[in-house]
């Protein structure tokens, strides 16, 4: 069952499965984008018919302006965002939290799960954006360090905003469990991966077990 919710700064749409298995996941959308993303949706409805509750939720500056990408001033808002949906979520779910996002609201949840390693179990990154696009001298990586949240990539291998070799390299800075599974042909919208959900939760579980 889906439906809109609202709460504490928090806006989404929320998805309750008939038999719950006591996780809950959050899906935060990339910078173009917003809760109503077609990945995001998929995936939503997937974890769903697992068991788990399912917040798809607005970032911060989403809600302020239904089009355009993030300012990079607005990034701890957004992280705030993040750290409130999942407060909500909880209350919801007596299991694990899950961090997921797509490629911007991936990246800000990796960012507070760094800060607030107790927020969530693991984290789901879709499309991961390792640098900008032709620019790989701009790594985004200098809190994976810090990171000691179990992280899933979910990467495309034609997304320009990373290699699979480049993101490798990049997850052998983590110091938690991580995996990466690689979308064959998949560019940054990731849009193959929606099929990928019951892999993509195994994934999730294993990295946790």
């Amino acid at each position: 069952m889906e439906e809109p919710f609202e709460a504490a700064g928090v806006r989404g749409v929320l998805h309750l499965p008939d038999n719950r298995n006591g996780d809950a996941m959050l899906l935060a959308h990339g910078a173009g984008s917003d809760c109503r993303s077609p990945l995001l949706v998929r995936l939503g409805r997937a974890f769903e018919e697992s068991g788990f509750v399912v917040l798809r939720y607005d970032l911060q500056y989403r809600q302020q302006r239904p089009k355009g990408p993030p300012h990079p001033a607005g990034a701890a808002r957004d992280r705030e965002g993040i750290e409130r949906a999942a407060e909500e979520v909880r209350k919801l779910a007596d299991g694990g939290v899950f961090l997921g996002g797509h490629s911007y609201g991936g990246r800000q949840s990796a960012m507070l799960a760094a800060s607030r390693p107790d927020l969530a179990r693991a984290l789901l990154l879709l499309s991961y954006p390792l640098h900008p696009a032709k620019q790989p001298e701009k790594l985004r990586t200098a809190f994976f360090p810090e990171l000691r949240t179990p992280a899933l990539f979910v990467h495309g291998t034609r997304d320009p905003l990373g290699s699979l070799e480049e993101l490798r390299e990049a997850m052998a800075l983590i110091a938690a469990r991580t995996d990466l599974l690689a979308v064959e042909g998949a560019a940054h919208d990731l849009a193959r991966a929606a099929g990928l959900a019951v892999d993509i939760i195994e994934r999730l579980r294993a990295l946790t077990a």
